[in-house]
């Protein structure tokens, strides 16, 4: 990390289950209102998934939209609604000096079910195959369709890091501002992983698909009888300066990029491993030059799978074991997994944590899972934490990536 001149959020934009703004999804996360529905997919039938419901064509034509991705309207909206937030003032910033970086977890499955289905509807006839379906399933789709609709000619960047990504996407925008490849960063992760049947149905293979009678009550991480994962839908994309920069136009502060890190498992496809989860978190908070107890707010990755959760359980135990002056949450309770946003939307949760001083309960903790028993986890109602300096954000993904961001309170008062 530059010392000298630190990187700093300055404006947030999201789109999630339960809110299609910051201030929305803040008041529902505090609330402990769930965003999960009942949702239909292509062969499975209904299932509870995390559904957004912002407006699509507030920004976009609807003859854009229709050559685009859900993906890409994630990104735009949410791209735009952070824009809005850092009060930039974009008709005279130097488009060539900003950069985009978005997390994903995939992308292209969407279109490429769509197009067979419809295909067979054909008699495979592939003249109904579409002239957009390469642009709409390259890999830099989401952030080539910011750089579109925002005139951006700087580099953008979609960076596949699993569930991972939204850390990623963050991490990955930082760096180029320091190493002064561009001024202004568009960063953080996206999803539109409700609109593939195939992620559905592999988690149905794998027994790991979360399954309620009340939806809202199927994302159940740490609890004794969580049964899978809830898929969800959803972007999280914040505006990165450097601090010089930010001062010098007085922009409002929400936090800064005190530290980070990512490394690999290197051992399983899907099964994590606690001690490089926790050697990830050690390097994050190395390179921010801090010790475990100066961290206040922790927030997790925890899916609600039997294996996954308890490992990350075991990881947090043994850095931080049941240090009283830490308080540990989870989003995905409330939300579902957003996959390559979910490091997004748990960064925009510490955000508002740092303004209003509270930590969102995790819901749906009916019987806690001994294996999951951490005597610092927020449940039933927000936890007020005052004036604390630093907070952690984890996501973790398949084929075992890791990633851990570090978010310092800004040292001078926010606007």
């Amino acid at each position: 990390m530059n010392e000298r001149d630190p990187i700093v959020i300055t404006g947030i934009g999201l789109a999630a289950p339960n809110g299609s703004s910051r201030g929305e999804y803040r008041a529902a996360l505090l609330q402990g209102r769930s965003g999960v529905v009942a949702f239909e997919t292509r062969h499975l039938g209904i299932v509870p998934a995390g559904v957004c419901e912002f407006d699509e064509f507030q920004y976009q034509r609807a003859s854009v939209r229709r050559k685009g991705t859900r993906a890409g309207s994630v990104a735009i909206y949410c791209a735009r609604q952070a824009l809005q937030d850092s009060q930039l003032d974009w008709p005279n910033v130097a488009v060539d000096r900003v950069g985009i970086c978005l997390g994903i977890t995939e992308h292209g499955n969407v279109e490429t079910e769509n197009q067979i289905h419809e295909l067979g509807q054909y008699n495979n006839d592939l003249g109904t195959w579409s002239n957009y379906h390469n642009s709409r399933t390259v890999a830099n789709n989401p952030a080539g369709e910011v750089s579109i609709n925002l005139g951006i000619t700087g580099p953008h960047l979609t960076i596949g890091a699993a569930c991972a990504a939204g850390n990623a996407g963050l991490i990955h925008g930082a760096q180029l501002l320091t190493l002064g490849e561009i001024d202004v960063a568009l960063a953080g992760g996206v999803s539109e992983s409700i609109r593939s049947f195939g992620i559905f149905a592999s988690f149905h293979s794998q027994r790991a698909l979360a399954r309620h009678d009340d939806p809202a009550k199927a994302s159940r991480p740490f609890d004794l009888n969580r049964n899978g994962i809830v898929v969800s839908e959803g972007g999280g994309v914040f505006v990165l300066e450097r601090l010089s920069d930010a001062q010098r136009r007085h922009a409002r502060i929400y936090a800064e990029i005190a530290g980070y890190a990512m490394n690999s498992d290197a051992r399983d496809l899907v099964n994590p491993f606690s001690e490089r989860q926790r050697q990830c978190m050690e390097l994050a908070l190395r390179r921010a030059g801090i010790d475990a107890n100066e961290v206040s707010y922790l927030g997790t990755h925890a899916t609600g799978t039997d294996r996954g959760d308890a490992v990350e359980c075991e990881s947090i135990q043994g850095l931080f074991g049941d240090r009283s002056g830490i308080h540990i949450t989870n989003t995905k309770s409330l939300i579902g997994h957003t996959m390559g946003a979910a490091g997004a939307m748990e960064t925009a949760a510490l955000l508002s944590a740092f303004e209003d001083g509270l930590i969102h309960p995790t819901i749906n903790l009916d019987d806690r899972d001994p294996q999951c028993d951490l005597k610092q986890l927020v449940t039933q109602s927000p936890r007020d934490l005052g004036n604390f300096e630093y907070g952690m954000v984890n996501s973790f993904g398949m084929l075992g990536i890791n990633s851990t961001v570090v978010l310092r309170r800004p040292r001078q008062p926010m606007i």
